[in-house]
């Protein structure tokens, strides 16, 4: 297939694009690349993939020097000129989009960002989908839309209508909005609520990253809600498979939808939500204790109370995942925090280099 997948300077973005093409697929990337973290890092994603940065200019294709199946575009979501000539170029069989202004707290700041760049440049990415006729439409939500919910785990099925940060309040509307496009046009979209993701690559705002760097340089990691958090730790390329399933298999009506008992994971039109999770939350203070074991370095903690917009708990059910597409992802904390560290150390070169400091609040996505 020739996928369109939008944020492959970014963490999943990156990763997927590398899976999408080691079997056999045609990739076009796009990214504006933001400042919101370490551009370096986005570069260096973008390098690793063959992508020449000393090339990139505003809507110029870049094409891959190791992958000629590969481009890479610098584009901004909202350019919908751009966008639309995009797809019209190249005449996309389905599209991954990824791209999105990320991180809970930060949204408690710098609101506007999120509108544009969640809201407005998602429904560029729908119109663009409708008129250029896209099979399927998978797009990145989150676990975040659950908020309030306490009943455990998440399931797709419940209702989830009481998000706590402005982050997951536009997560929860490009459901909203990508179900009335699936309704109206007859658009396949499936909507993929990720559970902290992590791994090599990853986001220098994730707890992962913020205690192994700080652990490194021997200062002190700061603990949220003092320890008393768990998280549904989802290793990357258990997030990145998920969705490779989810591109294969673009969604269907539901035939058994009850508008008097409505389902707000499927629908009578072409529309899905599926949770990607590992579907056993660890304590955060577990967490922290293989990050000790792997890096052979005790933490200094500091203990603080829970932060606004953030949730004590997150738990995954996969059951509808494994259920509709027979996958449920896999891989251990143990795996994923060796090959973070491991890859961590070696992006850096550790131990000696100055890095410089990043925002020390923990994301969960």
């Amino acid at each position: 297939m020739k996928i369109l997948v939008t944020g492959t300077a970014g963490f999943i973005g990156y990763h997927l694009a590398k899976r999408l093409l080691k079997r056999g697929d045609t990739v076009v990337g796009i990214d504006i690349i933001n400042d919101y973290y370490d551009v370096r890092l986005k570069y260096a994603r973008l390098e690793d993939a063959g992508i020449r940065v000393s090339e990139l200019e505003y809507a110029k294709p870049v094409c891959s020097e190791t992958n000629p199946n590969y481009t890479f575009i610098k584009l901004d979501l909202l350019d919908k000129d751009q966008l639309e000539l995009c797809f019209k170029t190249h005449q996309f069989d389905a599209v991954c989009n990824l791209a999105a202004q990320a991180g809970v707290r930060y949204s408690l700041t710098n609101p506007e960002v999120y509108i544009d760049s969640n809201i407005k440049g998602f429904l560029n990415i729908l119109e663009c989908c409708r008129h250029f006729k896209i099979n399927h439409l998978a797009y990145a939500s989150s676990s975040s839309v659950y908020g309030l919910n306490k009943k455990m785990p998440f399931n797709e099925h419940d209702i989830a209508d009481h998000p706590v940060s402005l982050y997951a309040a536009s997560k929860k509307a490009n459901e909203m909005m990508a179900h009335t496009y699936s309704h109206l046009f007859n658009l396949r979209t499936t909507g993929l609520r990720f559970f902290t993701v992590y791994g090599p690559w990853g986001r220098p705002d994730m707890a992962l990253f913020i205690f192994t760097k700080a652990m490194l340089e021997g200062k002190p990691i700061e603990v949220f809600n003092n320890g008393n958090m768990k998280r549904d730790f989802t290793y990357i390329d258990d997030i990145v498979e998920g969705i490779m399933h989810v591109i294969d298999s673009p969604a269907e009506a539901n035939p058994e939808w009850d508008a008097l008992k409505p389902d707000p994971a499927t629908s009578k039109a072409p529309f899905r939500i599926f949770n990607i999770g590992r579907g056993a939350p660890v304590n955060l203070l577990d967490f922290v204790v293989e990050i000790e074991k792997q890096l052979h370095i005790t933490a200094k903690k500091i203990f603080l109370p829970m932060q606004e917009g953030d949730v004590a708990e997150t738990c995954a059910d996969v059951s509808n995942l494994d259920g509709v597409l027979n996958y449920k992802p896999k891989i251990s904390v143990h795996t994923g925090v060796s090959r973070f560290t491991a890859w961590y150390k070696s992006f850096y070169k550790v131990k000696k280099q100055h890095f410089e400091p990043v925002p020390s609040d923990i994301e969960t996505l």
